[in-house]
């Protein structure tokens, strides 16, 4: 009983940190000031003509529409787009042999998986609001992505490599035991054309304004294609479910562990 309290406790302890952070991306997105991309030219404009540009910092959210000049091409889904991320997935059985406590053995069949490729890539692209457009460095962000793939193919994979339109992989060996059921596809992008909000600290450090992971690492790098509104109450709500099961999983493993240490 005791062993389950541990169990409980830890499971506590790995809330409060998950506590925490939706706690600090709710205060970020309070905390940053909501702006236009005219704003930000303004002001890096008359702090350079006053004491010299290249060290300018604000903490901002700014809303816009996504575009680029040289977009990426996702791999599987072969959409444009800013940043993809891509899984592909092996699904087995295999049969796995067990011994209980009086020496009966006792065999099997166990479903599982194994990523066998996995790929994100991301690139610079412009936020453009009715005033301007700024640039993005993507790079260090939370990226919220829409689904574009999830997609099962039935069966095992003739020779060694893995084809879906122009993705191609190398299969290196199975492990023996293993039967392949077929192979699962995943894509989630940032879309052009979309409207995102991007949470991001705005700097004129290289040259031109542009919107990039804080320097201060207690600040949210976010870009969502969600409202402010909706990534804030999203955020709080969290943070207090996730509160309360931080409680119940401390109080009842201390409580489990006393039990079975006493008895």
């Amino acid at each position: 009983m005791h062993i389950v309290g541990f169990i409980l406790i830890v499971v506590g302890i790995s809330l409060f940190f998950v506590q925490r952070h939706q706690k600090q991306r709710a205060f970020s997105l309070k905390s940053a000031r909501p702006t236009t991309v005219a704003e930000l030219q303004q002001t890096a404009g008359a702090i350079a003509a006053e004491i010299g540009g290249g060290s300018w910092r604000d903490y901002v959210k700014v809303v816009g529409q996504i575009s680029c000049d040289r977009p990426l091409v996702s791999e599987l889904k072969q959409e444009a787009c800013v940043h993809y991320k891509m899984t592909v997935t092996r699904e087995y059985e295999e049969t796995v042999t067990s011994r209980d406590k009086d020496g009966k053995t006792t065999r099997s069949t166990r479903r599982s998986s194994e990523t066998v490729s996995s790929n994100q890539q991301s690139v610079p692209f412009w936020l453009e609001d009715a005033t301007g457009k700024i640039e993005v460095d993507p790079q260090g962000a939370a990226i919220e992505t829409i689904k574009v793939l999830d997609e099962f193919r039935q069966g095992e994979q003739a020779g060694n490599r893995l084809n879906f339109g122009q993705f191609s992989f190398t299969l290196s060996p199975g492990s023996s035991g293993r039967r392949t059921l077929g192979y699962r596809y995943k894509e989630q992008i940032l879309p052009l054309g979309r409207r995102a909000l991007v949470l991001a600290t705005v700097s004129d450090g290289v040259g031109s304004l542009v919107l990039q992971k804080p320097l201060d690492g207690s600040k949210s790098y976010l870009i969502s294609l969600k409202t402010d509104e909706e990534l804030t109450q999203s955020a709080e709500k969290t943070a207090q479910a996730v509160f309360y099961g931080m409680v119940g999983c401390i109080v009842l493993g201390v409580i489990l562990v006393v039990v079975g240490l006493v008895t």
